[in-house]
């Protein structure tokens, strides 16, 4: 009997570990793809300004996806060396401090240095969050588990949506800047009750070596490596081209305010948020490379025809279907990373692949202003095209074997 209650106890304690990692990478990839959100609001707002280009402008959002490389080199390995909770509160904090911070920019300099830190914080917890998750739920689960966590990321946009409608035409650009503050709550929470997992702790005790960026590319990893940091660098590309200019494109080629383009915005993220739902489930019960497939052709297809949209309702279910298929696949990247590399990489792995992937495919934003100011809105979609096509090549070659660790 004693040992009955004990076992019992156990496993009570392990879903309850389970429930607290869960509500922490929910709400942490959440109030992280807020504060990054946020941004897209207004910066129709600041381009204006400060008399911005538009590609100076889009280099706000660049400059925010290079800190979130710079934050994933730090903080990848620091996780993997000296656990997961602490660095998770390490780096909420960052990002909510720096974007409230934004507010209080006087000069475009200002601007760019408090949303780079806003990256440094935001690119090191997504590595944190993956590896959390991955270290409390095992390989058949990952899929669907991640999707979940992503999708709370598309709730954090939709958040980000709300607050630019009640705040903005309140308190500008700035006050809404300050809203992103708010998750310093979690920080605080996170430091007190978060625990590291028993995987992280039994794996502290069998390394031998200290985790180091280098594992990526040794025993076998370094095609795998580059094969998804492609995949990483086209996803992103699609998912911050279109996130940060389309409030922009709607406001300029329908006249809505930031208000209405917010609604179109909203509805965007229904369809990402359906088809992360959808894409977790085909990669757990089929295969990874086929949910990759499917989507990465029906994203090329989606989102060129996107640009001949020329009516509100086009532009609305349009917006739905690009995001269901290009950035519903944003749900596989920690489950796919977590399968196959190793826990004592994961967090490393998780932030080196996927912030590479932000910082060189945030340059879409700076790239589609450059084709928005210069040819079209089609040459800009058709960009992003080639780029899900490269992308398909890259998983069609990858080996996709799991690991359960």
């Amino acid at each position: 009997m004693a040992k009955t209650e004990v076992t019992s106890g156990g496993e009570i304690e392990l879903r309850e570990s389970r429930e607290r990692t869960l509500f922490a990478a929910m709400s942490g990839l959440g109030f992280q793809s807020m504060s990054t959100m946020l941004l897209s609001y207004v910066l129709a707002t600041m381009i204006a300004e400060f008399g911005l280009s538009s590609a100076a402008g889009g280099f706000i959002s660049t400059v925010t996806n290079i800190g979130m490389l710079v934050g994933g080199i730090i903080f990848g390995t620091l996780a993997d060396r000296y656990g997961r909770p602490r660095m998770f509160a390490v780096t909420v904090a960052l990002f909510s401090l720096a974007c409230g911070a934004t507010a209080f920019a006087t000069d475009l300099a200002l601007v760019y240095f408090f949303r780079f830190l806003v990256g440094v914080g935001g690119g090191g917890e997504y590595g944190v969050i993956m590896a959390m998750v991955a270290d409390a739920f095992d390989s058949k689960k990952r899929g669907r588990v991640n999707s979940y966590v992503t999708i709370s990321g598309q709730v954090g946009s939709i958040v980000a949506a709300v607050a630019a409608a009640l705040v903005v035409p309140v308190f500008g650009w700035r006050g809404l800047f300050l809203f992103g503050a708010l998750p310093i709550v979690l920080a605080i929470w996170a430091h007190f009750r978060l625990k590291d997992s028993e995987t992280w702790k039994k794996a502290v005790v069998e390394r031998v070596e200290k985790p180091s960026i280098k594992e990526l590319f040794i025993k076998g990893r370094a095609s795998t490596t580059i094969r998804l940091t492609i995949m990483a660098i086209a996803q992103v590309a699609g998912y911050f081209g279109l996130m940060n200019w389309l409030p922009s494109i709607l406001q300029s080629s329908l006249g809505l305010s930031v208000s209405g383009s917010s609604v179109w915005m909203i509805a965007t993220i229904v369809g990402m948020s359906l088809g992360m739902i959808v894409f977790g489930q085909i990669m757990d019960r089929v295969d990874a490379k086929v949910a990759y497939a499917v989507f990465l052709v029906a994203s090329a297809i989606a989102v060129f025809a996107y640009s001949f949209a020329d009516s509100a309702i086009l532009m609305l279910v349009g917006g739905a279907i690009v995001g269901f298929f290009a950035n519903g696949m944003n749900a596989g990247y920690g489950a796919i990373v977590g399968n196959l590399y190793p826990v004592e990489i994961r967090a490393t792995a998780n932030n080196i692949i996927f912030n590479i992937g932000r910082a060189v495919g945030g340059f879409s934003s700076v790239a589609i202003g450059f084709f928005l100011d210069n040819f079209s809105l089609t040459a800009a979609m058709l960009f992003l095209s080639v780029l899900y096509l490269i992308s398909l090549t890259c998983v069609l070659s990858l080996k996709t074997s799991r690991s359960d660790a």
